[in-house]
């Protein structure tokens, strides 16, 4: 089953809230970039929904970007939120996953909340990896490029352990 990535994001903003572990707006994205990623190698199945692009600082969710782009650099302090089809209000946008998930988020959650943002974006840029691929595609720079989840699957399938917690 996917996700909507503001459910992920939500549960990684409440996980780090109850470690203490301030976190922006640029380290979110990318480690709800390494949660997918770990459900495509550990699970066998995407976990978002719709694509991360390729961002100058690497993969990004466009609406999460836009979610959260007010916080700057500062420490995200909402959570994410959806317009409530029956009433027109904001609501945040709740989360429930299956005990596998849940349990491959709270892992990789925890270990990739204790990395600086700095560093989260350095893994994120390997050298061969899906986000260069898409954003040096063709060899120039293509802002907004989708990264397959095939490429994200296949990379870290066979990525030194520094990159995807085993």
């Amino acid at each position: 089953m996917t996700s909507d990535g503001r459910a992920v994001a939500n549960f990684v903003l409440d996980y780090c809230l109850s470690k203490e572990r301030p976190i922006t707006n640029l380290s979110l994205q990318k480690i709800v970039y390494f949660c997918h990623v770990r459900s495509l190698v550990h699970l066998n199945r995407p976990l978002i929904k719709q694509s991360f692009e390729a961002w100058r600082f690497g993969p990004v969710l466009q609406y999460l970007y836009r979610e959260f782009k007010g916080f700057e650099d500062n420490p995200i302090t909402g959570r994410a939120t959806r317009i409530d089809p029956n009433t027109g209000s904001k609501q945040v946008v709740e989360y429930h996953f299956d005990k596998e998930t849940e349990s491959l988020l709270v892992e990789t959650v925890d270990f990739y909340s204790r990395i600086s943002a700095g560093d989260l974006v350095r893994l994120s840029h390997a050298p061969g990896g899906p986000w260069e691929r898409a954003w040096n595609y063709a060899g120039a720079v293509n802002p907004g490029m989708k990264i397959d989840n095939a490429a994200i699957k296949k990379y870290y399938s066979s990525a030194p352990p520094s990159f995807v917690k085993q």
